[in-house]
């Protein structure tokens, strides 16, 4: 059952990949602001997936970010989310990104549940 108060947490190493320059979100070898909004995504709908029915998921519709501070290769960022409401289908969530040094982000999102099959149809339907 959805309820506030379900936490979620993701990790990942900072490495090439997910530096600003690679991810075209600038010109220096550290965590990508977009790389962070992904970590976050990730730890905020598998913390709720186990709560969905079968053929249903959640998908991001918002997100504020505020990304305080520079975390260079060779270190570990970590998303926490917390859900703090819940109203009919939409989900808000509270986080905060660490390193080892300390906080790097917060803010909020939100996501919604969706339909797995109507939702991918009318994706779909937009190419006709």
């Amino acid at each position: 059952m959805l309820k506030e108060g379900i936490t979620g947490e993701a990790s990942a190493a900072v490495n090439d990949e997910n530096t600003a320059i690679n991810m075209g979100s600038g010109t220096l070898p550290v965590f990508a602001t977009p790389a962070m909004a992904a970590l976050v995504e990730k730890a905020a709908w598998s913390s709720v997936a186990s709560e969905l029915e079968d053929g249903q998921s959640t998908v991001g519709t918002a997100m504020t970010l505020s990304h305080e501070s520079a975390t260079p290769k060779g270190m570990k960022v970590t998303a926490k989310t917390t859900l703090t409401a819940v109203d009919r289908r939409k989900l808000t969530f509270s986080w905060e990104a660490y390193d080892e040094a300390g906080l790097i982000g917060r803010g909020t999102h939100e996501r919604f549940i969706v339909t797995d099959d109507r939702f991918v149809q009318k994706a779909e339907g937009k190419k006709s």
